[in-house]
């Protein structure tokens, strides 16, 4: 039973740092968005049969699902639910950015079995906020926040971002402290990458490095670069406080950039690390079943031209059937994210070997250095080093 993923490709502001893809809500976008849900509606209706059984989880994202007026939202989940049901007991979570949400809107997401949130607040500091493009205020993250709650809903995760631009290990202390006061079920905190594309790569990306020799990395961290970002060393600190004050404060630090209370961790992305089938719909959105990939095309109207054709609507790439080898290698990298690791067991009835054999020089090098670590039937990767994890799983490739 594959999770299902949808993708809403609209938000009220293209953040500075977003290189998903999406379009920021005009007056002209009100047909666009007639074009994405005639779209969708062929897609569902197309890919049902690739869920026979129904789902295990669903998560509508974006973009900013909440961005859609509250009509279309409805069209929204109409369209999903008469064409896809959900196992037993399923999580089902909608994304959502403050300033866009209303009673009414989580009132209609709750009729549709919405048992979960995805708020995205990124700081509680008005400052940091607009440096990386946002439209919305702290004091619209914490209506939002009571908005949810007063709305029942009762598990709920905030997004928040370290290493922006200008800010310090005391405003993002601040920051999560505040969110700590609203005792969410979930948290997810991301460090600021710098994506090709973006408004933020073109002011702080390597092409705008010194040009008196020191290489990036070295003008980063003497500060020589910008001024503005915090260097690796500093985000490092940021991470490592934010990791010791959620597990003092009942969070279990469960995946690199994911935290939860006990019983709420994200089962729809859990199923995405442990290397589970996925589909996925609406332009962008990608699918993997049955060790087959295909990817959507990044294009609303491209999109819904090749669905009343009949086609799929795939980008340039197509579908791509991934080998053995890059099928364990991808359980290896995602499954070494979580705590828990990836487990000796199920990899061999998966890949029909033992990972000891065909990583045996990897495992032996960083199992030496005391990087991994063998803890019963898993492989995991020691908590001292996630903050280079991304480095160290690049081994496996």
């Amino acid at each position: 039973m594959p999770s299902l993923y949808v993708h809403v490709p609209f938000c009220l502001q293209k953040c500075d740092y977003c290189a998903f893809y999406s379009h920021a809500l005009q007056e002209s976008s009100q047909r666009l968005i007639s074009l994405y849900l005639e779209g969708l509606e062929v897609e569902v209706a197309r890919r049902q049969k690739d869920a026979p059984q129904g789902v295990s989880s669903l998560f509508i994202g974006g973009g900013t699902p909440t961005a859609l007026s509250l009509e279309n939202l409805e069209r929204l989940m109409k369209l999903i639910t008469c064409h896809f049901s959900c196992a037993e007991g399923a999580e089902k979570t909608v994304e959502g950015n403050p300033g866009t949400l209303s009673q009414d809107k989580l009132a209609l997401l709750r009729r549709y079995g919405i048992n979960r949130f995805s708020l995205g607040v990124q700081t509680f500091n008005d400052q940091l906020l607009k440096s990386v493009g946002r439209v919305h205020t702290a004091r619209q993250a914490r209506e939002a926040i009571g908005l949810l709650r007063a709305e029942g809903f009762k598990n709920l995760n905030l997004d928040l971002m370290f290493g922006l631009p200008k800010q310090d290990l005391v405003s993002w202390q601040m920051s999560l402290e505040e969110a700590l006061s609203f005792r969410p079920e979930h948290l997810s905190l991301y460090g600021l990458m710098l994506e090709e594309g973006t408004p933020l790569y073109e002011r702080f990306g390597p092409e705008q490095a010194p040009k008196d020799g020191l290489e990036f990395s070295q003008a980063l961290s003497a500060g020589e670069h910008c001024g503005e970002l915090p260097d690796d060393d500093l985000q490092a600190v940021m991470q490592e406080w934010a990791v010791q004050r959620l597990e003092k404060a009942g969070y279990v630090h469960y995946e690199t950039s994911n935290f939860a209370l006990p019983g709420f961790e994200c089962r729809h992305n859990l199923g995405y690390w442990r290397g589970e089938e996925y589909l996925g719909l609406g332009p962008g959105a990608v699918t993997c079943l049955q060790r087959v990939r295909q990817k959507n095309v990044e294009d609303v109207r491209s999109y819904l031209s090749s669905l009343l054709k009949g086609k799929e609507p795939l980008d340039e790439e197509g579908q791509e059937v991934l080998s053995l080898k890059e099928c364990m290698a991808e359980r290896m990298i995602l499954g070494l994210r979580l705590r828990e690791g990836v487990n000796f067991t199920k990899f061999r009835q998966d890949f029909g070997v033992d990972l000891r054999d065909i990583y045996r020089e990897v495992l032996e090098r960083y199992s030496y250095r005391d990087v991994l670590e063998i803890k019963g039937d898993n492989l995991c990767l020691n908590s001292k080093y996630v903050f280079i994890s991304n480095m160290i799983l690049q081994e496996f490739v």
